[in-house]
């Protein structure tokens, strides 16, 4: 009797390890998939000077294409998020990565403006079908430090995001813009490797894969707090991702390669900035979190505007560091109002928010600059986090 008591003691730790190893190899695979996905789409902003030189589309084209890119691969993900609560496959989450490679780096080889439209759209979907199952599973059974798993995660995607414009100005600048399906190599990489090792995922006893709106429903308020506060803050960070290597190629006359290379700079540092949120948020809690970023990003961003050279490009990336702490203290919390429905909150926190914030700013933001200027229009939504921190004061504790 003795000896199975100690056989059982012994076990346990180890059974506790080998559930902690596998945890971590879950997450880094998922932070690979991440980086792959949003690696493509951060491409599209890089390639946009392209675009608009060979296609001679206007800045209200290019707005609206980046509109149809956000709306495939993030208005989108609340569909694919219903999906991954109701039918528990891991095809969403290994497809994702070759689908949004290969469609978006076939953009060089696409004979009109329309096969653009198509190319991204189809692209994007690859996107929005990888983030709420992805999403979901990487804090499945982790009990502290949910923060910074989920920081992980997301400053994974992030630092593809920041990427995806050096790396797609590299391969265009070695093999011209008809050689960029290339560039596709990562994303099919990644998606054989999910393929091989990435266990499928299992279906969780609380609901057996049935979608339920009470959860939601109980928690509208805080949720909707939530959202409104992804939304501001995504105004900025997503035109951004779209219209600043214009900004700087047209406005501030800086090469390509080099406007390139600031938006990389830029979105590197907002990758750093969510891991550093996600830490943070353990420590002194979600709400002050935001609070911090909403107030702090507004004057250091519009430095960026207000200034030249050196000054100007701090400005930039410090904005953009302080800007995105909040996006993984968004994504737990939203996981820890409604845990049985992990993947649509995820959805509407991570994908929906960001989507329907592009939807609507993208094309709005080209339209605006074709009637006045892309100066005054990207300084004019700095007011966005200032309007984000009011309703920060209005999050419960």
């Amino acid at each position: 009797m003795s000896s199975r008591v100690s056989t059982a003691a012994l076990d346990a730790p180890l059974a506790a390890e080998l559930v902690r190893r596998r945890a971590a190899l879950s997450i880094a695979l998922l932070c690979a998939g991440h980086f792959a996905v949003d690696l493509y789409a951060g491409a599209l902003g890089a390639l946009q000077p392209l675009l608009v030189e060979r296609f001679g589309i206007s800045l209200t084209q290019a707005g609206f294409l980046g509109g149809l890119l956000v709306f495939s691969s993030s208005v989108m993900q609340p569909a694919y998020g219903y999906l991954s609560d109701r039918v528990h496959t891991r095809l969403f989450t290994v497809l994702g990565p070759a689908v949004a490679g290969v469609f978006i780096s076939s953009l060089g080889l696409a004979p009109s403006f329309v096969w653009l439209l198509l190319l991204v759209f189809i692209g994007g979907s690859g996107s929005a079908a990888y983030h709420p199952p992805a999403s979901a599973r990487v804090l499945l059974g982790i009990e502290e430090g949910r923060g910074r798993a989920m920081a992980f995660f997301v400053s994974a995607g992030t630092l593809g995001t920041a990427l995806g414009p050096a790396y797609f100005s590299t391969v265009s600048g070695w093999l011209g813009f008809s050689g960029t399906w290339w560039a596709a190599l990562p994303g099919v990489l990644v998606a054989a490797l999910l393929f091989r090792v990435l266990p499928p995922p299992a279906t969780p006893a609380h609901g057996k894969g049935r979608f339920d709106w009470k959860p939601l429903a109980a928690v509208w308020r805080p949720l909707s707090l939530l959202y409104m506060l992804v939304f501001l803050r995504s105004i900025i960070q997503i035109v951004f991702a779209q219209f600043l290597p214009l900004y700087l190629h047209l406005v501030r006359g800086r090469p390509i390669l080099e406007s390139n290379y600031i938006m990389s700079a830029y979105l590197a540092a907002g990758a750093i900035g969510g891991f550093v949120g996600g830490h943070a948020a353990d420590r002194f809690g979600g709400r002050a979190v935001m609070r911090f970023s909403m107030i702090a990003s507004a004057p250091v961003l519009l430095l960026f505007f207000f200034t030249n050279g050196f000054w100007s490009v701090v400005g930039l990336i410090l904005g953009g560091f302080i800007l995105l702490f909040t996006i993984p203290v968004n994504v737990v919390m939203a996981q820890e109002l409604a845990p049985s429905q992990a993947g649509t909150v995820s959805a509407l926190m991570m994908g929906f928010a960001w989507g329907m914030a592009g939807v609507i700013f993208i094309p709005l933001v080209g339209f605006a600059a074709d009637l006045f200027s892309l100066h005054a229009v990207l300084a004019s939504l700095t007011v966005f986090p200032v309007i984000g921190f009011l309703l920060t004061l209005k999050l419960p504790k």
